[in-house]
């Protein structure tokens, strides 16, 4: 080889190698945050292998506990930030705490964390204590949440980033929160890296609202479960079914991501975790089946009642009850009111239960035949009045019909026009008709007629018992 191809291939080679080593340290610079080993641990200092031409160094105060033992060795691997840099040296940082003032003025131009201690608090905020100058932290800068109680910060020992230094240190403002979110960003992006809907989690209940509860999954990943979410049960109030700080296992219904990825929509459910008790319903009730529940809401035509956790049925207003006519729910049962009930249908297609509050207590009609006889007295009151005559009550559940055309054989039919609702009269059953639920009425015959009118209370509402007015008949026959 010639003298002048050796010149050329080492002119080539000190190129290259110039080229290389200064591209080992064009990438990092001031305020970045790098990986390196420990290659040396000396007397005061630890050496760090900064993957460039240039060696880091760290203080080994830093790594030291409070014991004075040293808490990391050869080979380690560190994170630390780029405090100061010079063509022979890295000065490295877990976070900028003893170094000179003027490195907080780099610490604000390179972003680099700094560490202080919150003195008390202020208007709008907190005093801290920063490599012994007084800084300014805003309580919405304290933490990623919001500060319900700012004292508890006070005392606390933070890291914090630099966001404004003005007047040559004189005019400080530091953040913690921005610290904060430098990790928060990273783990929230690998969050929604590996998440998919259907995906199980463990989280804390952080926050009710009126439409749900927030839940925290990780740090900085928070989602929603919107109130029907909660609970396969009907839950009228946020706080029926969960609590603040309250640990749940929830599934991953959805998210949609935004530019901002903290402000990425997370919907989560509780229920959805465990099995449909709709899946159960067939195994677990049948038709005629005789139960309790409670009754979960009121609506114009019936009552919802809970006959299981996440199993509703409806009493339909027409199923309330057999001995009184109800024309609101609110007249029969409350809210929370635990019942008695038949189930009277199933539909498991369309997640419908039909109940009877009525027939659980029994159907009066049935043992009518034992009760009561055509061409009998009976004592009856007065529950509704029509034009075309009067429904009297001959016992809860028993309505009979007086027609109009029948008080005029009463020797007084004046009588019928001053009954009052719940008046009694005595009254004669004409004839009873079971199949179809109805009963003729009329006044007592003409030859007891004389028997009863006379012991009317003309001062009271009432026209006396049947009990009364058949005993003073007696009597007078004898």
């Amino acid at each position: 080889m010639s003298d002048n191809n050796q010149e050329e291939n080492e002119d080539s080679f000190a190129d290259l190698f110039e080229a290389y080593e200064s591209e080992m340290n064009h990438d990092i610079k001031v305020g970045d945050k790098i990986n390196g080993k420990i290659i040396a641990v000396g007397d005061t200092s630890i050496f760090i292998d900064t993957g460039s031409k240039s060696d880091g160094v760290v203080e080994k105060l830093e790594f030291t506990d409070e014991d004075g033992n040293v808490t990391v060795k050869e080979g380690d691997s560190l994170e630390l930030y780029v405090v100061k840099k010079t063509e022979s040296e890295m000065i490295l940082s877990k976070a900028v705490s003893n170094a000179g003032s003027d490195v907080l003025g780099i610490a604000y131009e390179s972003r680099t964390p700094v560490e202080g201690k919150v003195l008390d608090e202020c208007k709008g905020g907190f005093n801290v204590e920063v490599l012994k100058k007084r800084a300014f932290c805003p309580v919405s800068q304290i933490d990623t949440r919001y500060v319900e109680n700012p004292e508890e910060h006070v005392g606390k020992d933070y890291t914090f980033l630099v966001t404004e230094f003005k007047e040559g240190g004189r005019n400080i403002i530091v953040s913690r929160r921005e610290y904060l979110n430098i990790d928060l960003d990273k783990k929230i992006k690998e969050f929604f890296e590996t998440a998919k809907p259907s995906d199980l989690f463990n989280g804390t209940v952080i926050k009710l609202m009126k439409f749900g509860a927030f839940v925290e999954l990780d740090a900085g990943v928070e989602g929603l479960v919107h109130i029907s979410e909660l609970g396969w049960s009907r839950v009228k109030e946020t706080s029926e079914a969960v609590s603040v700080g309250e640990k749940v296992r929830v599934k991953l219904l959805s998210f949609e991501k935004n530019s901002d990825i903290r402000k990425t929509k997370i919907s989560l459910s509780i229920k959805q975790v465990s099995e449909d008790p709709w899946d159960l319903v067939d195994s677990k009730f049948h038709v005629g089946d005789n139960i309790t529940g409670k009754v979960t809401k009121l609506m114009d035509f019936g009552a919802f009642v809970e006959i299981g956790d996440g199993t509703e049925g409806l009493v339909h207003i027409s199923e309330m009850s057999y001995t009184k006519r109800i024309l609101r729910p609110e007249d029969a049962v409350s809210v929370g009111e635990t019942i008695d009930i038949v189930i009277k249908d199933i539909d498991l297609i369309k997640k419908r239960i039909s109940l009877s509050m009525k027939d659980a207590t029994g159907d009066p009609w049935s043992t009518i035949d034992n009760k009561f006889e055509a061409g009998k007295i009976y004592e009856a009151q007065l529950e509704k009045r029509e034009n075309f005559g009067l429904f009297l009550k001959l016992e809860p559940g028993i309505t009979g019909l007086l027609p109009k055309s029948k008080m005029r054989s009463a020797e007084d039919p004046k009588i019928f026009d001053r009954l009052k609702p719940g008046d009694s009269v005595p009254v004669k059953v004409l004839e009873i008709n079971k199949a179809d639920r109805k009963i003729l009425l009329s006044p007592p015959s003409e030859e007891t007629n004389s028997d009863w009118k006379g012991f009317v209370k003309k001062d009271s509402s009432s026209l006396g018992s049947l009990g009364d007015l058949l005993q003073e008949a007696m009597n007078k026959k004898k």
